[in-house]
């Protein structure tokens, strides 16, 4: 429970209309309040942390002038929530964000009616109050709606498409646009310079006032400097594009001023049509060291406030990720072809040493997973072998570049796919459940799921080397503790990898569920194959089994629908074989958050899990088993 003492204001706001009570003159009381709060939260707990320090004064000035939840407030990502939650009635659950039965990381509409619309991937918010604004008009409703998105997020191609339809549809909708300069990592390209100049533009927005006062608007003198004031709004703030694009802009503002900030709501709040009112704030702000370092406290496990995040030692093993940066850069040195990409997600992904050693051959294209991949296939065309590094959640963002543009013109594009299976904390947004089912049914595309760190880098190889498209997913995190071969060596395309000879039943593996298969495999006598290939499938090795086996167990850190095992189903059906099968993989449902190890446990994929499924299939295998052990 929370400190009356040490936070009176915030303990009495049990939901917004508990703030909306509250003076105007006391509300960057309950800022400073919700802001020691929310680093003693997480600090104790871990979660996102530097994007809802810098949102703190906004969430409760809009919470404060709107009438929520009546007003709808949708928030872009969600990695900023946290205030929001601590303010809508989630205020003493919110160590548990994160952690299994605890609070959704993001905005979830189950979780609270104040979290309008469900995120976790970027770009989607002006969409979806677009959506909510026309609706509720349509209705006659006159409450207000209000996306919040950043500066990184606003560099998709979802967010101006938003923009280009809304400003046609002049709904009555607010969009603030909280310039920070800062996603996950620095932002990229020509809006961040833009925003920059933006920036630097106060000093010219003071000139210009002291102007105006000095200057009669009547005069020759006034009509001029109206006429070079358009001119210099253009060369140094966003508002020429947003307003070209009908919305009514305001800004830029201060962020982090709350009297500043209800001036502004109020004055918007009252204005007919699409509005946008641009802020400036601090990724991390009020918390020096996540000020300082916005990169390492986006997100954070627990730490002690007093002396900041200590860096953890490096793993004794290597990550996935590691190895695919540590590939990456070796193929470059042996191959000037490669070219690097990624949709914003250096650190995540593994490329910082990449874009150091190899700045020319490097692009981070801001959150355009569209973008990345027609790239890809724009680079290939002219001979150029690109790596798009990507998470399986944010691959699905590139569904049809993918297909139209990749796969069906059989353009040489390597995809490492980070994040693939259960990834865990970040819950179902970030899950990385199904891209063996959307992948394997392209034409072209060869699909891989390494079972340790070294296959893993023969797989990358393999992909780079293969002429035409292929994906390598791998998982969070680290993997069986495989010694790495250096070499750049290739794995046979197609070609599967008996690991045991046994009787009866057959396990085939596909990617990080080989090490609890190797387990059972040898509990219960049963032949174990690593197949390490999705596409082509080595449809020789089923068939050669499935003529000498009595059945055949599946397993994948892959939706069951359509996936690894579904290819084999398949296989034996096209040749006419029937054979008793048991697919196990991820259920038909959106996996919770939790750890890695207890979201694979609900999902049946941890070791006793897999154990219980074979021998409830397969009970004549248990009896066996004990008349053995007897």
């Amino acid at each position: 429970m929370i400190d009356p003492v040490r936070y009176p204001h915030l303990a009495s706001i049990e939901a917004p209309t508990d703030l909306r009570r509250i003076p105007d003159d006391q509300l960057t009381a309950v800022a400073d309040e919700l802001r020691a709060y929310l680093i003693e939260s997480v600090a104790s707990s871990g979660g996102h942390f530097g994007a809802g320090l810098g949102v703190v004064e906004l969430t409760v000035a809009l919470h404060h002038v709107f009438n929520t939840p009546d007003d709808r407030l949708v928030w872009d990502v969600g990695h900023q929530c946290y205030p929001h939650k601590i303010l809508t009635g989630r205020r003493d659950r919110i160590t548990t964000i994160k952690k299994k039965d605890g609070l959704a990381p993001f905005p979830r509409r189950e979780e609270s009616e104040y979290d309008t619309f469900g995120v976790g991937h970027s770009s989607t918010s002006i969409s979806a109050a677009l959506g909510m604004a026309i609706a509720a008009q349509r209705k006659g409703d006159k409450r207000k709606v209000v996306a919040v998105i950043g500066d990184g997020a606003i560099t998709a191609g979802m967010a101006f498409e938003a923009l280009n339809h809304g400003g046609d549809v002049e709904p009555d909708m607010l969009v603030v646009f909280n310039d920070n300069g800062m996603s996950i990592s620095e932002n990229v390209g020509a809006m961040t310079k833009m925003m920059a100049r933006a920036m630097a533009s106060r000093r010219l927005n003071a000139v210009r006032e002291r102007a105006k006062r000095a200057i009669p608007k009547q005069s020759f003198a006034g009509r001029f400097f109206k006429r070079w004031e358009e001119h210099a709004k253009g060369m140094f703030v966003p508002s020429t594009l947003f307003e070209e694009l009908g919305f009514h802009y305001t800004g830029p503002i201060d962020g982090h001023n709350i009297p500043q900030l209800l001036t502004a709501l109020r004055t918007v709040k009252s204005l007919p049509g699409p509005q946008l009112l641009h802020v400036v704030t601090t990724k991390g702000k009020g918390y020096a060291p996540a000020e300082q370092a916005q990169i390492e406290y986006h997100a954070v496990g627990p730490f002690d406030p007093d002396a900041g995040v200590v860096k953890k030692p490096k793993p004794a093993k290597p990550t996935y990720t590691d190895i695919f940066g540590d590939w990456l850069c070796d193929m470059a040195a042996a191959d000037e072809r490669l070219l690097g990409i990624t949709p914003a997600m250096r650190e995540g992904s593994g490329l910082v040493r990449f874009s150091k050693e190899y700045p020319e051959r490097y692009f981070d294209v801001a959150i355009a997973e569209q973008h990345a991949v027609t790239l890809a296939a724009g680079m290939a065309c002219e001979g150029a072998k690109p790596v798009v590094a990507i998470y399986s959640t944010f691959l699905q963002r590139a569904y049809d570049q993918a297909i139209h543009d990749v796969a069906l013109q059989n353009l040489d594009v390597t995809f490492a796919i980070d994040r693939a299976g259960v990834v865990g904390p970040d819950g179902a947004t970030h899950s990385g459940s199904f891209d063996l089912t959307f992948l394997r049914c392209l034409p072209n595309m060869v699909i891989m799921a390494p079972a340790d760190e070294n296959e893993c880098r023969m797989m990358l190889s393999t992909g780079f080397r293969h002429a035409g498209p292929a994906a390598i997913r791998y998982p969070r995190g680290t993997g069986p503790g495989t010694a790495i071969h250096h070499e750049l060596e290739t794995l046979p395309i197609g070609k599967a990898d008996l690991r045991r000879r046994g009787h009866g039943l057959a396990i085939l593996s596909f990617g990080a569920m080989l090490a609890p298969a190797a387990v059972i495999a040898a509990e219960l006598d049963a032949t174990l194959v690593n197949m390490r290939f999705v596409k082509p499938l080595d449809e020789a090795m089923v068939l050669e089994l499935a003529h000498t086996h009595d059945a055949f167990i599946t397993l994948e850190d892959n939706a069951v629908a359509g996936g690894a095992g579904s290819a084999v189903a398949e296989c034996l059906a096209a040749h006419g074989v029937t054979l008793p099968i048991l697919h196990l993989g991820l259920p038909d449902t959106y996996l919770e958050h939790g750890s890695r190890e207890e979201v694979l446990s609900m999902a049946g994929l941890d070791l006793p899990g897999i154990r219980h499924a074979i021998l409830a299939r397969f009970p004549q295998r248990a009896a066996a088993l004990a008349a053995n052990a007897g």
